[in-house]
């Protein structure tokens, strides 16, 4: 199989749940943090933002291009008039998705919670229109996000470095009934020598490349390597998911499975609203004006 090669499992929807309005978790808190991160502690994503796409070449040897494209495609794919990305760092998921024709007329709330990273991300952005809204955003606790206010949500790598439980929460509470969930994550290989194998390289190699990259920044790829050894399979991240009520949970795995894409649907009649234009209103309001991050 080559390294952009995939495969697709399905996995059976748990008892639905109802969640309320997730609660800002304690600074310290950890739980369900594969990375053992808290930002609030530690500016390392904005300390590294001028760095990190060509960090993400570095540790994927560039592979991480096949994976956002990809995710691209099935987001663009999807029916949607209002979508939420969550942890959209630099931008590089929603310049690939806007190239889509599909996606014309949508609209794309792209949200972070690092200030530098959306910085970036809005001068990658504005040569490509006006349809994307800028927010510094806290995926575990999205305040000013109303709830049911969107038809799809998004994050890619974003998962493993915040409280999953917390973030999985927002996600159902921002969606509407039939809304769809798709994110990319860090998995595992199910052959176990390889995925050892593959372990090893992420302890013993990627630190060196690493250090070089962030000029000795140890933590911005302790957080990233722990959080890839730590993190769920992407069968253990299904059984998460559809934990917290969602249901019709597929997941698909991208070069072997060093990364899945998760797919899911918040239970309900899948119904995108014809007034896309009023929801554009609600989600921007107390936000910024179009390609540009918040001040």
């Amino acid at each position: 199989m080559s390294l952009s090669g995939t495969t697709q499992s399905h996995y059976p929807a748990r008892p639905k749940q109802m969640l309320g309005t997730a609660v800002r978790p304690p600074a310290h808190a950890t739980l369900d943090n594969a990375a053992n991160f808290a930002w609030q502690n530690d500016d390392v994503f904005g300390r590294i933002a001028t760095r990190y796409d060509r960090l993400c070449d570095v540790f994927t040897l560039g592979i991480h291009r096949l994976w956002k494209r990809r995710i691209a495609q099935l987001i663009a794919s999807e029916h949607w008039a209002t979508l939420l990305d969550g942890a959209t760092g630099t931008g590089d998921v929603i310049t690939r998705l806007l190239v889509h024709k599909a996606v014309l007329g949508r609209t794309v709330l792209a949200s972070d919670v690092s200030r530098k990273m959306l910085a970036i991300a809005q001068r990658k952005l504005a040569p490509l229109g006006d349809q994307v809204q800028l927010r510094q955003l806290d995926a575990e606790s999205m305040l000013t996000v109303p709830d049911s206010s969107v038809d799809a949500y998004s994050m890619s790598f974003g998962l493993k470095i915040c409280n999953r439980g917390s973030a999985l929460k927002e996600a159902y509470r921002v969606l509407r009934p039939g809304g769809r969930l798709i994110i990319l994550e860090t998995s595992n290989i199910p052959w176990l020598p390889l995925h050892w194998a593959y372990l090893a390289y992420t302890s013993v190699c990627m630190p060196v490349l690493c250090w070089l990259v962030t000029g000795g920044d140890s933590s911005a790829y302790k957080y990233l390597l722990h959080g890839i050894r730590e993190f769920p399979s992407a069968e253990a991240l299904a059984a998460e998911i559809a934990d917290h009520g969602f249901e019709e949970v597929t997941y698909e795995r991208l070069s072997l499975g060093i990364v899945a894409i998760h797919v899911a649907s918040k239970p309900g009649r899948n119904a995108v609203p014809n007034n896309a234009g009023k929801d554009r209103r609600l989600l921007c309001c107390g936000g910024f004006p179009s390609s540009r991050a918040c001040t």
